[in-house]
């Protein structure tokens, strides 16, 4: 049963030409290694759109914790799903006593990307 949900859409614009200290303080080592592989802006911005829309089903945008506490992964398929760290963690631990799942969908077209974060 859905709980809440987020949603946030990102120009891929504006990340054309990002920092190494933005990659850094944003995405996880993991999620760092995907991008590499990907080498576009249109996955960072999704990325950080889902980043966003989780935090967002959250409830909280990122109030008390740091958009690397939520990481994105993706299955052999290419399916993303979330990982929540550290004070997201508590967060989510927070809105359920039981294990929280999150759902994530991200997509693009040529100038934006969006996402959708569905926890449950």
């Amino acid at each position: 049963m859905a709980r809440s949900i987020g949603t946030d859409i990102v120009k891929i614009a504006r990340f054309a030409e990002i920092s190494p200290h933005f990659i850094g303080r944003v995405y996880t080592k993991g999620e760092q290694e995907y991008l590499l592989k990907k080498n576009n802006p249109a996955s960072y911005a999704g990325l950080f759109a889902a980043k966003e829309a989780v935090a967002k089903a959250l409830g909280t945008g990122f109030r008390g914790f740091f958009p690397c506490d939520i990481e994105i992964w993706h299955d052999t398929l290419g399916k993303p799903h979330v990982r929540l760290h550290n004070m997201a963690a508590k967060t989510a631990r927070k809105i359920s006593r039981k294990r929280t799942r999150i759902l994530i969908s991200i997509s693009h077209t040529d100038t934006d990307a969006l996402a959708v974060a569905i926890l449950e």
